[in-house]
């Protein structure tokens, strides 16, 4: 199971005269205007969990409580009703000292709009945290050397925030987040004053560093392409509520009602969904150990004019076709080994589907798919791959690139005679 690294239960955030009041009446079923006259409901009932290492996307338009939510949880507004806790620890309702704390030792917090001190140097932005922690100065300036080379700034540290561009700005102060070492990195809508490519190009370094520290992540923004790209788990809400939490392909998928599948019409799936989201069982597979009689009849079966070779282990080997099995057997040959042909195009199962239409392209037959250790787990073929793309889910059944297979006469042929690799134990 999951580590928790932060959990919030039923958060409520009021602003106005009479916030407790408001809470109890939403409570009772009340709607967010029709408690308008005791306050302004900005985060009505949230629940969710963040998992240690993951980045988890609440996201959401201008007003539906996203930035107020994350302001509750480093403790910048305190909950009206309910619960925010750090690996087990309460963050609501403790001493004011005690929140310092925590912020300063568990949670790290990354602006939209850079918030760099403009009179210091970007090493002494980036050490910033640690001098807070009573760290000496050579040691957090070499630290904040360390982490500047870590975000792409190595010689960047003697400038001035002002010398450097937007995009370099951020990147200081995702340093300056990374150098608290805290458990929890908040960023809101860090992103969105970049121009979009360098947005693009710091979301895909945001991804990498997340791959070599594995930080546990909350992310906030506007844009359910970036949502799409960054989160592990989305959050998505309106007005207030969270009304579908899942993984990007859940929600792209499967939306929870017509609000959020209005919100995902016009994402780029070829973005978002993966090889393992519209593969297709393979068929037909030919074992290894397999003679040429059994492969012709696998390919007849099919009505396709090649299949895959795997090992016992499933790991994918290579390629036969039905032209070249019929040589075979025609040679009294008993083993697939010589005709073997090497598999040109394969993608992992976690491949965006923007990278696959050369390689499928390329594929004389429907595109395989592998998992980490190489075996064979699915196929793409091409119709497979455009309907992925269209505005409802991807394909759900078992299609298969149209391929012109051996004349029927032809195969009946030399099917004609007893399968004599079959006895000989081939499967």
């Amino acid at each position: 199971m999951s580590e928790i690294a932060l959990e919030a239960r039923n958060l409520y955030k009021v602003f106005g005269r009479n916030p407790q009041q408001a809470v109890k009446r939403l409570k009772a079923g009340e709607t967010r205007a029709q408690v308008a006259d005791a306050g302004t409901a900005a985060v009505i009932d949230a629940s969710f969990t963040v998992n240690r290492g993951e980045i988890f996307v609440i996201m959401g338009l201008s007003g539906s409580g996203k930035s107020t939510i994350i302001r509750m949880l480093n403790g910048l507004h305190d909950a009206t009703a309910g619960s925010i806790t750090i690996a087990g620890d309460p963050i609501t309702g403790i001493p004011a000292s005690r929140l310092r704390e925590l912020r300063r030792d568990r949670v790290s917090m990354v602006f939209q709009h850079f918030a760099l001190l403009p009179h210091r140097t970007v090493a002494a932005n980036v050490a910033y945290p640690l001098e807070l922690k009573g760290v000496g100065r050579a040691a957090r300036l070499a630290k904040a050397e360390e982490i500047l080379t870590l975000v792409g700034l190595t010689g960047q540290g003697d400038k001035l925030p002002g010398e450097l561009s937007g995009g370099m700005q951020q990147r200081v102060g995702i340093a300056r987040a990374l150098a608290a070492d805290s458990d929890i990195l908040l960023m809101d809508e860090a992103f969105s004053a970049l121009d979009p490519l360098i947005r693009r190009e710091m979301q895909e370094q945001l991804l990498e560093l997340q791959q070599k520290l594995q930080k546990t992540i909350v992310f906030i923004t506007h844009d359910l392409n970036e949502a799409m790209f960054l989160g592990d788990r989305i959050a998505v809400m309106r007005d207030g509520r969270i009304v579908q939490i899942g993984t990007p392909e859940d929600i792209l998928t499967d939306p929870a009602n017509d609000y959020v599948e209005q919100f995902v019409q016009d994402v780029d799936r070829a973005r978002v969904l993966t090889a393992a989201n519209v593969m297709e069982r393979p068929r037909p597979v030919v074992a290894e150990s397999a003679g040429p009689r059994t492969a012709l009849r696998q390919m007849r079966d099919a009505y396709l004019s090649a299949a895959y070779v795997v090992g016992r282990d499933r790991r994918l080997i290579g390629v036969v076709t039905d032209r070249d099995a019929v040589k075979l057997v025609r040679r009294g040959e008993s083993s697939l080994a010589s005709i073997m042909k090497p598999v040109t195009q394969r993608v992992d199962e976690d491949e965006v589907l923007m990278n696959l239409f050369i390689p499928s392209v390329e594929s004389p037959l429907p595109l395989a798919v592998t998992d980490a250790a190489g075996r064979l787990t699915g196929v793409i073929p091409r119709v497979t791959l455009l309907a992925a793309l269209g505005p409802g889910p991807g394909a759900t059944g078992e299609l298969t690139l149209p391929l012109v297979p051996m004349p029927q006469e032809v195969i009946d042929e030399v099917l004609a005679e007893p399968f004599a690799d079959e006895k000989e134990g081939a499967r």
